[in-house]
């Protein structure tokens, strides 16, 4: 696979196990709205996508008084304490990060805000390995569409078939392949057979196994 020129990361469920902790965050923000159990979100649907297109699909079921900004706020707030108090690190994917960059070039193509993204990285001191960092926010369509990981080959000067993205979930997937991008996908999310359905070019249970991938 040394037909690659860089590497991009998802960072949701590649770098960080943060899934169950965005679950967490909307659930008690939820409850204090007095939405406890009656929020109608099925979580699995946005997973790999924005947190404005979440609040958007809830915004349109339940119309609440507050508006769409404050709302991110106001999850955003709760997201990051959370990840403070835990580092949900991936056990693997720091040396993956440290093998993988003294090789390629490296990025993050995430769906979660700049704040998110840097909050991440500052753990186990993970943001100088990275050249570049693409956020929604930064972007007019999330995943599944491209623009994401084009922009993030744009800021880093490669080719989009240039390219190999880590990806752990189903929108993530279609969305490297819609850039021409080939996928190297991690069974944290999806089980094996949605993350091949979803195009997928190779299905990893550990992070070692990703790194030999590459550098062969």
């Amino acid at each position: 696979m040394s037909r690659f020129d860089a590497v991009i990361f998802d960072m949701d469920g590649v770098i960080v196990d943060s899934e169950p902790i965005h679950e967490m965050s909307f659930l008690e923000l939820w409850k204090e709205m007095g939405y406890k159990d009656n929020h109608g979100i099925h979580f699995p649907d946005f997973y790999g996508r924005s947190d404005r297109v979440l609040w958007e699909t809830f915004i349109e079921k339940h119309h609440p008084p507050q508006p769409l900004e404050e709302l991110l706020g106001l999850r955003e707030e709760r997201l990051v304490q959370m990840l403070r108090d835990k580092q949900p690190i991936f056990n693997g994917v720091t040396e993956l990060v440290q093998r993988l960059a003294n090789r390629f070039p490296l990025a993050v193509g995430s769906g979660s805000a700049h704040r998110i993204i840097d909050e991440v990285l500052a753990m186990r001191d993970l943001s100088h390995y990275f050249q570049c960092t693409v956020s929604s926010e930064d972007v007019e369509q999330p995943k599944p569409a491209p623009d994401i990981f084009l922009l993030a080959a744009k800021r880093l000067g490669v080719e989009p078939t240039k390219c190999c993205v880590i990806e752990d979930t189903v929108s993530g997937i279609q969305a490297a392949n819609a850039a021409g991008m080939t996928v190297l996908a991690i069974a944290n999310t999806f089980e094996a057979k949605a993350l091949a359905q979803a195009g997928a070019g190779q299905i990893f249970t550990d992070y070692a196994g990703i790194g030999d991938t590459l550098f062969n």
